[in-house]
């Protein structure tokens, strides 16, 4: 059982280097030839906070890296991950126009919020 889980181990340890060398490849050529801008918010990033800007693949490949950096973009963390959501969510069948799922039931997890906070505001 321990060769078992050294072997689990080693496999995982040599994944995460290898993603890890392929990330500062193109990580730093794209910082290299953008702005240090967020190009969703416009948020700029300086030396003290550079770790919180991301790498976007356009086409979602992360072995996608043409040289002339067209499937990149800088997205800040916030806007990286709103755009994972966002894509989640289409393959989810969920409409970018109404953020509504076709035929399926619906729950408002808010929808007495606001008497809530009232009837709160008021004790």
């Amino acid at each position: 059982m321990a060769m078992d889980q050294d072997k689990l181990d080693k496999i995982v340890r040599d994944s995460l280097q290898t993603q890890k060398k392929r990330e500062q490849g193109y990580r730093e050529q794209a910082l290299k030839m953008y702005p240090h801008i967020c190009g969703r918010c416009g948020r700029e990033f300086n030396r003290a906070n550079l770790t919180e800007l991301t790498v976007h693949h356009r086409d979602h490949d992360h072995d996608n890296n043409p040289a002339d950096g067209s499937n990149w973009e800088l997205l800040c963390l916030y806007c990286h991950d709103n755009e994972h959501q966002r894509q989640l969510e289409a393959q989810q069948g969920y409409s970018s126009t109404n953020g509504k799922k076709s035929n399926t039931a619906t729950h408002n997890p808010f929808a007495d919020l606001k008497a809530l906070l009232d009837k709160n505001n008021k004790a």
